[in-house]
């Protein structure tokens, strides 16, 4: 079963980007390349449980196993050494980031409290958008009652777009709420 979303940007959203940016290939549309979840966990150096539960939330949340990230310097105030898991990231492409990104648009922005839409201003100049979100409860995966600690992530998405336009016109087809 194809993805809805990616259904809906081969059929409508490329053409209707290459008629507007007027490319002449439609190898020039851009398109999304992956979608990077990263979660810190800074008290991991404490208490390695936490650690194992972030792993466990971002496999919910993203349908596929995280890698742990470890530390790359070690830095005395922070009691952290070289080589310390200290966080876990998922990187989606495919069925499996079209799948992730229609759940986070229509199902999971939508639970955040007093949600008025995502910055527009979140790109990085090279057509990439970063997404802080405050808390993993928002995402329907996640079972309130077993979550011991609130936790932030990431979310990155990759696009091939060469500007920050481009990337923002293809966010806003895809259904990404920007605020006005």
């Amino acid at each position: 079963m194809a993805n809805s979303l990616a259904v809906k940007f081969n059929e409508e959203i490329a053409p209707a980007l290459q008629k507007k940016f007027g490319y002449k290939s439609s190898m020039q549309v851009p398109k999304i390349e992956k979608i990077v979840l990263n979660m810190g966990v800074g008290d991991a150096v404490s208490n390695s449980k936490n650690l194992d539960e972030a792993v466990e939330e971002l496999t919910l949340i993203s349908g596929q196993k995280p890698l742990v990230t470890k530390a790359k310097k070690s830095i005395a105030n922070f009691r952290l050494r070289e080589g310390m898991a200290i966080g876990a990231k998922v990187t989606l492409r495919g069925d499996r980031m079209y799948d992730f990104l229609y759940k986070l648009i229509n199902v999971s922005l939508p639970r955040v409290r007093d949600f008025r839409g995502v910055s527009p201003r979140s790109f990085d100049g090279r057509g990439n958008y970063t997404l802080g979100i405050k808390e993993q409860l928002i995402f329907p995966e996640i079972d309130f009652d077993k979550v011991h600690r609130t936790r932030g992530l990431d979310v990155v998405i990759v696009t091939t777009a060469n500007t920050d336009e481009e990337a923002h016109e293809l966010l806003a087809e895809l259904g990404m709420p920007f605020t006005k």
